[in-house]
């Protein structure tokens, strides 16, 4: 997750639940002291203000250790059959418009959001239908949603694990957005989904983070990537091998930017940091070829 202030940045969190792995996005703030070093950042959500702000429940090396476990044990049971090869993925998504006094996103802003996710993920041989547009009027939902995230998906999700739930409400000033991870649907099959703030939607009100990667940037965490900044400079990083070692997240555009020894520069323009919108533009070979497998193991 990722997002930046009126004249700050917003940076990418995530936020698990003991049993539900998920990612969270914080929002930029007016001012803050928190330092924006985060190279042990394993969350998947955005933060603004420059800051990266802890979210509940932050996995920690050994979390991500066993949900790796786990994911490569499914992996050599399906190759034993037969190995997952690149099939075309299709993700019917179903908008939650979260709204109270405000917040009630209209389908053309929604539509463009599709858009956005299906150029984004092109290349990775990820498809976007839209299943359905549904609105819910509820004040403490909106102004709220994660306090009242439970109750809100239990009441709204429907579908299976082919079904992106993205919800859209207030995150209020320090979160972008959050994302379930895929190993976690079996667990939790109610709870597995996208929340993003609704200015973070294509045209909104988020200086820098109104173009929509909020959403695919989510979504990456829901296909299973991790940030890409996630072990800092050490470690398997974000278990994938071509997008080069990150100490901590990035914030604006800096072009250059090379915070680790390992061969290559930052990965700025990957939609898995914490970029500004206009500067993420792409998922690699290596990410693509995650998702398909996390697909075969948790979606298919």
């Amino acid at each position: 997750m990722k997002r930046a202030g009126i004249a700050s940045v917003l940076g990418v969190l995530v936020a698990f639940s003991a049993s539900t792995p998920a990612t969270a996005l914080a929002a930029p703030a007016p001012s803050t002291s928190r330092s924006a070093d985060c190279a042990d950042q394993p969350a998947e959500a955005r933060v603004r203000a420059g800051s990266h702000v802890t979210e509940r429940n932050q996995p920690g090396a050994a979390q991500v250790a066993a949900m790796e476990k786990d994911f490569h044990d499914r992996i050599s049971k399906l190759r034993k059959n037969k190995k997952p090869g690149a099939a075309a993925i299709t993700v019917r998504v179903h908008f939650q418009v979260i709204y109270g006094s405000a917040g009630n996103i209209p389908d053309a802003t929604l539509n463009k959001q599709l858009d956005i996710l299906n150029a984004a993920y092109k290349g990775s041989n990820v498809t976007f239908t839209l299943a359905e547009i549904k609105r819910t009027q509820n004040a403490a939902w909106f102004s709220d949603p994660e306090g009242n995230e439970r109750a809100m998906k239990t009441a709204l999700r429907t579908g299976n694990a082919q079904d992106l739930h993205f919800y859209t409400a207030d995150l209020g000033n320090s979160l972008l957005g959050w994302a379930t991870f895929p190993s976690s649907y079996q667990s939790q099959p109610a709870m597995d989904g996208v929340v993003v703030h609704y200015q973070s939607l294509p045209g909104g009100a988020l200086g820098n983070y109104n173009e929509g990667d909020t959403g695919t940037h989510e979504v990456g965490h829901w296909m299973g990537l991790y940030h890409t900044f996630q072990g800092g400079c050490t470690g398997q990083g974000d278990q994938v091998a071509d997008t080069p070692a990150e100490q901590s997240p990035a914030s604006g555009c800096p072009t250059g930017r090379d915070t680790c020894p390992a061969a290559g520069v930052d990965p700025i323009h990957n939609y898995m940091d914490y970029s500004y919108d206009a500067c993420m533009t792409e998922f690699t070979p290596g990410q693509g070829q995650r998702m398909q497998s996390q697909w075969a193991a948790y979606r298919a």
